[in-house]
């Protein structure tokens, strides 16, 4: 008959088990640590240039038009701010972010709309910037205006790679620009473009029901923070139709979101453009929500 093991070989036996499964993990650590070094070392490809003291490249992915800003040390962990639309309105709070080490990544689907073809550059853009750029894989998303239509949707599709959503008027549902089904001005050039891009016929847009203020409970469920500004005076995209709806939505449905209103708009811009009152807070929320 076999021989039991006794207590001394046998505690031995569980040391060297013990020894050699740290030896393997720490190995693995390693091993993720030189990865993510060797993808923060990645040198960014592109046409280089200088944006208020910060180096810019600007590259094309599936041949659309790309830009990375680059601060000047990486904050741990690698954050970004991804803007949506209209990359340089407002960007005052970026400047704040890139001192603190947060990349400003855009890539520019402006004339798609938000539409599902914009949505596929968009994942491109994603798994570009995090797996060959070792950048955070919930970056913090900037919509401004029509840019609400590609970061509510995008979010909603990918509520786990998202940090926090910051939207200046944004438009939450296209029914109120570009059609200017309610109150606001609407352009008729753009929602003929836009019918094109979702491929829509009028009927079928109307009856849409995906715009921002639709698809929420993803986003809600993730608990991911909203901050929006507004111009209480916007007859662009009046916040009646657009963020007041999408706000009181998300709070039903259990998530949380902030305002910063400002009183008037330009005049010029119907109210739709201001001067911006307050980036620092804008700054804070999105560095204590990515950091």
């Amino acid at each position: 008959m076999p021989r039991a093991p006794n207590s001394q070989s046998y505690e031995i036996h569980i040391q060297i088990m013990r020894a050699s499964f740290t030896l393997s993990s720490l190995g693995l650590i390693i091993l993720l640590c030189c990865q993510s070094s060797l993808l923060a070392d990645t040198p960014w490809k592109g046409k280089p240039s200088q944006w208020n003291g910060f180096q810019r490249y600007d590259f094309q992915l599936d041949e659309v038009p790309c830009h990375v800003v680059v601060p000047k040390r990486a904050a741990k962990g690698r954050p970004w701010v991804w803007r949506a639309r209209f990359p340089s309105f407002h960007a005052e709070a970026d400047l704040l972010l890139i001192e603190q080490g947060f990349h400003v990544a855009h890539i520019d689907t402006s004339g798609m709309l938000g539409s599902p073809k914009a949505m596929e550059h968009w994942d491109s853009f994603y798994e570009f910037l995090t797996k060959e750029h070792g950048l955070s894989p919930k970056p913090a998303l900037e919509a401004v205006s029509r840019g609400g239509l590609f970061a509510y949707r995008w979010a909603a599709r990918n509520p786990h790679r998202v940090a926090c959503i910051y939207a200046d008027t944004p438009v939450c549902d296209f029914k109120s620009w570009p059609l200017g089904k309610g109150t606001g001005l609407g352009d008729q050039k753009i929602w003929k473009r836009l019918l094109s891009e979702y491929a829509l016929t009028h009927e079928q847009a109307l009856a849409y029901k995906e715009n921002p203020i639709d698809v929420l409970a993803p986003i809600a469920a993730a608990g991911i923070p909203l901050l929006h500004i507004i111009s209480l005076n916007d007859e662009v995209v009046p916040p009646t139709e657009n963020s007041f709806i999408l706000a009181e939505r998300y709070r039903k449905l259990g998530g949380k979101i902030d305002f910063i209103e400002v009183e008037k708009g330009t005049e010029k811009s119907k109210g739709h453009h201001f001067t911006h009152p307050n980036p620092n807070r804008v700054a804070a929320f999105i560095a204590g929500h990515t950091q």
